[in-house]
C-alpha cells in the first residue's frame, strides 16, 4: 500500500525547496524594486546617485532585505511583549517593506509618467527605501537570531 503524501523526509525536503524557491523570488522582487529607486535617484541627476556602484548596491541591498524581512522566523508566545502580546520584530518587518514599497511605487509612478519630482521628493524617496530596506534587513536578522538562541537551549 502506497503512501500519497510520501515520506515525512520526501515532504520536508519538498517544503524546504519551495520554501527557498519563495525567497528567491522574494529577492528579485527586492533587487527589481531597488531598480526602479535607483533609476528614479540616476534621473535626478546628482552625481552621488550616477554610478554603476550606487546602483548596484541599491539591488543588492533591495534583494538581501526583501530576502530576510520578508519571512520573519516567529517567536514563541512567551517572547511577545505587550498587552496584546505583539510581535515587536514582525511589526518592524512590515513598516520596513511598506516603506520600501511604497518608495517604489513612488518612483515607478515618476518614471511612467516622466516625471522628476522636486529635490525634497527624491530625498524622501531615497530615503524611505533605504530605511524600509535596512529595517527589513535589521528584523530578518533578528527573527533569525531568536530562533536560532532558542534551538541552541
Amino acid at each position: 500500500m502506497s503512501n500519497r503524501n510520501g515520506p515525512v523526509e520526501d515532504r520536508s525536503l519538498i517544503s524546504r525547496v519551495a520554501h527557498v524557491i519563495g525567497r528567491t523570488g522574494l529577492a528579485m522582487s527586492g533587487a527589481v524594486s531597488g531598480t526602479f529607486v535607483a533609476a528614479q535617484l540616476v534621473r535626478f541627476r546628482a552625481e552621488l546617485f550616477n554610478s554603476i556602484e550606487f546602483i548596484a548596491l541599491m539591488i543588492l541591498i533591495g534583494a538581501v532585505g526583501f530576502y530576510l524581512g520578508i519571512d520573519v522566523p516567529q517567536p514563541p508566545p512567551t517572547e511577545l511583549v505587550g498587552p496584546a502580546k505583539w510581535n515587536l520584530v514582525e511589526l518592524f518587518a512590515a513598516k520596513g517593506t511598506f516603506l520600501a514599497a511604497m518608495a517604489t511605487l513612488i518612483s515607478v509612478w515618476a518614471i511612467v509618467l516622466d516625471e522628476i519630482p522636486s529635490r525634497i521628493w527624491e530625498f524622501a524617496i531615497g530615503s524611505g527605501w533605504v530605511l524600509g530596506v535596512v529595517m527589513q534587513i535589521g528584523a530578518g536578522l533578528t527573527g533569525r537570531l531568536r530562533l536560532a538562541r532558542r534551538a541552541a537551549t
